[in-house]
């Protein structure tokens, strides 16, 4: 490497997209083939939901019983098989200051861009779900003090979360979140929104970027990237669309299957072997596997 020539860092690149588009649209990619697809389609950042990890990789509900390890595993993957950047749920952290420190150096080792942190109890739950809980605003304070004190890379980004639109109000929720930013953190996830006026309201307050997460059969309605990007959202999350409907057709195929004993009828409803192959870039693999074939034989 040349003197003075910078190694551009997964949170840069995060950076970067968030000036290219405005608002930058991420969206949810649960394993490493429908990130390639992501990337291929145009997408400038991509995101793992920790709940996407739960039900999809576990097979559980999204109530924080998944591990940073399960979420690590899945990381690992997608970072390995994309370029662009990946924005991480990480909960609550997985526990108290040293834990969230240890959380933060993994996710930057496994190669994510930006990760987002929450304001509820360990025992978490779905954002849109009733019933949440919250600690203490300083309790939250002190996570995301010690994840930027953690930060290994300047550029790593580190969102966080608040849930207290639904327990405690706009005004208390914007409360929290400029606490946050005084701790550091460089951008704001506020959840579960039910009005555009709150997001003008929320990106208005804390100064920083502001993601919103526009999850299907949740409180937040469809808005759409006019809607938003006139409120002021910087983020615009379509956290778990992709895998809901993978998961449906998946069903669907399922059913048939069992019902007809075939899966003649639902031959269009399926990614064909040369799309697949189109993504994997698969020709080009099994190219180089001719080659080295024919070298051989020389």
């Amino acid at each position: 490497m040349a003197d003075g020539e910078k190694i551009e860092t997964a949170g840069a690149r995060f950076r970067a997209a968030l000036q290219a588009e405005k608002p930058l649209q991420v969206v949810g990619a649960i394993n490493a083939y429908v990130a390639r697809m992501a990337e291929a389609t145009g997408f400038r950042a991509i995101y793992l939901s920790g709940g996407g990890v739960a039900a999809n990789s576990l097979g559980l509900p999204d109530l924080g019983i998944s591990t940073m390890e399960d979420v690590l595993t899945d990381v690992r993957r997608i970072t390995a098989a994309t370029s662009i950047p990946l924005l991480v749920d990480i909960d609550t952290g997985w526990g108290s200051a040293f834990n969230i420190a240890r959380t933060i150096r993994s996710m930057t080792a496994a190669g994510a861009a930006a990760v987002h942190i929450e304001d509820q109890v360990n025992a978490k739950r779905c954002g849109h779900r009733p019933g949440k809980e919250l600690v203490p605003a300083e309790e939250m304070v002190d996570r995301v003090k010690a994840a930027v004190d953690a930060r290994s890379q300047p550029d790593f980004v580190i969102m966080a979360r608040t849930d207290a639109i639904a327990s405690e109000g706009l005004a208390r929720a914007i409360e929290r979140a400029q606490a946050y930013v005084a701790a550091g953190a460089d951008m704001i996830f506020a959840e579960a929104v039910t009005e555009l006026s709150m997001y003008t309201a929320f990106r208005k307050a804390v100064g920083v970027p502001l993601l919103a997460n526009i999850t299907e059969f949740g409180q937040t309605p469809l808005f759409t990237r006019e809607e938003l990007g006139g409120a002021g959202v910087d983020i615009i999350l379509y956290c778990c669309a992709a895998y809901r409907a993978m998961n449906a057709a998946a069903l669907k195929v399922y059913e048939t299957i069992r019902a007809e004993g075939t899966q003649t009828n639902l031959l269009p409803l399926m990614q064909s072997r040369e799309v697949l192959y189109k993504y994997l870039d698969y020709h080009a693999y099994e190219k180089k596997l001719d080659d080295l074939f024919s070298r051989s034989k020389r």
